[in-house]
């Protein structure tokens, strides 16, 4: 793969200004990709998180704050926050809402294991200092378009929160080993799988 032309040709902004569920599901299968000194670090993103608006499990259900402003900068923007010694990376949506990223599938041997927000954050390198910088035309890293043909999608509901952990937010590539635990097991549109 070449990284440097998808790194050249990233998702436009208008592309994340939409249904934030809907970008939640279509960011799965694409490419996270950016340049480090090891070379280029690139993985598949196969996991996220949905968080819109007057959801009592977003850092935005009170209004904007110092912490959150990223949320409120425009589509396509880092919203990058340390939570548990770690940190967790969201792509911003409409204005309050982003989607968590959860999981990615390594295309290159530098990221290591990014299972889950906090490894993924760390195979990449992302940190506080990433926040609020665009994953459209930053220096750092992009979002760009996966392959052609989609995978199918399954859902569940969101984990590691207290509030609204039911909605069914939760989105991931059907029995992609990268998806971390416990593994969402309806498809996204509700029903259930269909047995092998």
């Amino acid at each position: 793969m070449d990284w440097a032309r998808a790194f050249a040709h990233p998702r436009p902004q208008s592309w994340y200004d939409r249904s934030t569920p809907d970008v939640a599901r279509a960011l799965l299968g694409d490419w996270l990709v950016g340049p480090s000194p090891q070379g280029w670090r690139a993985g598949r993103i196969v996991e996220t998180e949905a968080y819109v608006a007057r959801d009592p499990a977003s850092h935005a259900f009170r209004g904007q704050t110092p912490r959150n402003r990223s949320m409120f900068t425009g589509p396509g923007t880092w919203y990058v926050y340390r939570i548990h010694q770690v940190h967790c990376a969201n792509l911003t949506t409409r204005r309050g809402e982003a989607v968590l990223l959860r999981a990615a599938e390594p295309m290159t041997a530098n990221i290591g294991d990014t299972r889950g927000p906090g490894r993924l954050c760390r195979g990449f390198g992302l940190t506080r200092a990433d926040d609020g910088t665009s994953a459209v035309d930053g220096p750092y890293l992009r979002v760009a378009p996966g392959p052609s043909e989609r995978e199918p999608v399954v859902s569940g509901p969101r984990v590691g929160i207290r509030l609204a952990r039911a909605r069914r937010l939760r989105f991931a590539l059907k029995g992609n080993r990268w998806v971390s635990l416990p593994r969402p097991r309806t498809w996204a549109d509700g029903s259930p799988p269909r047995r092998a």
